[in-house]
């Protein structure tokens, strides 16, 4: 057996370089689709459900593609061809969203969109773990940081910026702004060039030579699957029982894809138990029922987190518009104007995540992976709480600077934590398995939140923020419970 190589800066900085086209059309995603929606019609309580086809898109999508890439070799290697057929789906479908005539139209594309996203980005997490050797993981993965900040701030400053140039941010009622369209088209052009430059500097090893390193994880033996049915029964129950509390309380309809994703699940892992079968169904759930512990620990702080994230996604447009512009007019001149300083508060985080991206290797050196993470998620919890009692909307970037530090952490510490424990030709599939658990937080959120929002606080979506800052508090506690990797 060899050691893993270790990678120069500069073959790090390449292999990491397609995340800054990828977040670049993330974060358009993020900071304009709820305007979007609410342009072409959508009232503000409908948003979530709207939303619903992105987070399902990636609990479908990511297992699927981290098993396929685990098993993948040809010209273009193992993982790169992913990037590359994800990039030109998605570079078409955020040419198209400006120009969706309807909202029925808008929200198939935010499904195609989100879709060609996941299929970009499940492959780049496992791309790290294959490239680099342990030691500079956490470095591979601050990298993806700091491109992740780099592209986001730039897009989500692009209305504004395009704005202040003079560029039409009003249109007549049901027609997007031209800011958005260009800042729409030029997230195509960079996701596109990005993700070539990607692939056409960095190489592969081949499955073989990736067996041989030293430090590689070797598979376990096959997890007992035969007590699965335990768990599916009761996800059937559950699931059987909700759509009569849905109907009988008056909830609202989305919740019925909670009650429908319970039964799918609870079916599949009662199959589980009984079935003889060898394909890509089977080996997924039968990984996912046989996850490694450190997994089955981070993914409770995955849950909090990314629930976090979507409600701040879904609601921060509206509740910054509502509260501190004070209007819910979408056609008004106040409403674009608040709606593009959002792409601002969103630009400022990526960019003082880019700054954290920098920090947080230091401070997981000086105090640890668990206490850095920890600290950095209690920071944007008490940045999302205070949109609740500031109303200068120029005093919501200093939120911004906790919010920002908190997703540097999300996106690099919890992976650092668990690509150490992972079996090498597993790396795609585990990574997608884990990706379950920022996909159905953010179900839950988008299927949640408007029924909390309208029976708690009378359809305020300023409280889906302070919802969403608690979460991340109980996210930096439950990393406590993680071990540290040897």
């Amino acid at each position: 057996m060899t050691r893993k190589p270790e990678l120069s800066f500069w073959q790090i900085f390449n292999m990491c370089f397609g995340f800054l086209g990828i977040q670049f059309g993330f974060a358009l995603q993020n900071a304009n689709v709820s305007r979007i929606f609410q342009t072409l019609g959508a009232d503000v309580n409908s948003i979530p459900a709207l939303w619903i086809a992105a987070p399902l898109t990636g609990l479908i999508v990511q297992p699927i593609i981290g098993h396929f890439s685990d098993r993948t070799w040809n010209r273009l290697g193992r993982r790169r061809p992913y990037f590359l057929a994800g990039a030109v789906l998605a570079t078409l479908a955020l040419i198209a969203m400006p120009n969706a005539p309807a909202l029925w139209v808008a929200a198939g594309l935010l499904w195609i969109m989100d879709a060609s996203f996941n299929v970009s980005m499940e492959p780049f997490r496992a791309f790290v773990g294959d490239q680099l050797p342990t030691h500079q993981r956490p470095l591979g993965y601050s990298m993806q940081s700091v491109f992740i900040g780099i592209g986001a701030v730039v897009a989500s400053l692009l209305p504004w910026v395009l704005a202040h140039f003079g560029v039409a941010n009003t249109a007549p009622a049901g027609q997007i702004p031209t800011t958005v369209h260009i800042a729409f088209y030029v997230g195509g052009a960079v996701l596109l060039g990005a993700i070539l430059w990607t692939v056409l500097t960095t190489r592969e090893y081949p499955p073989a030579q990736l067996q041989d390193f030293s430090e590689a994880v070797r598979t376990p033996a096959p997890v007992d699957a035969s007590r699965a049915w335990t768990i599916g029964l009761a996800f059937l129950v559950v699931g059987l029982i909700t759509p009569a509390v849905i109907y009988y309380g008056h909830l609202e309809k989305e919740l019925y894809l909670l009650a429908g994703m319970l039964i799918v699940f609870g079916a599949l892992f009662v199959w589980l138990s009984r079935t003889r079968s060898h394909g890509m169904v089977r080996q997924v759930m039968g990984d996912l029922y046989g996850m490694p512990g450190p997994m089955r620990k981070l993914a409770w702080v995955q849950f909090f987190s990314w629930f976090a994230l979507f409600a701040m996604w879904i609601y921060t447009t509206s509740a910054v518009t509502a509260v501190q512009y004070g209007t819910t007019d979408t056609q008004s001149a106040l409403y674009n104007e608040g709606a593009n300083w959002v792409g601002v508060l969103f630009g400022a985080y990526n960019g003082f995540a880019a700054v954290a991206a920098a920090l947080i290797p230091l401070m997981a050196r000086a105090i640890g992976l668990r206490w850095s993470h920890l600290i950095n998620l209690v920071l944007g919890g008490l940045g999302l709480i205070s949109f609740l009692f500031i109303r200068d909307p120029d005093w919501l970037l200093l939120s911004m600077v906790g919010v920002g530090f908190a997703w540097a952490s999300i996106l690099s510490l919890p992976y650092a934590l668990l690509s150490d424990n992972l079996p090498t030709e597993k790396m795609g599939v585990y990574m997608g398995i884990f990706n379950f658990f920022i996909v159905i937080p953010q179900l839950l959120a988008a299927s949640v939140l408007g029924i909390l929002l309208r029976v708690f606080f009378h359809g305020q979506p300023i409280y889906a923020l302070m919802l969403g800052g608690a979460s991340l508090i109980l996210a930096g506690l439950l990393t406590l419970r993680v071990s540290e990797p040897t």
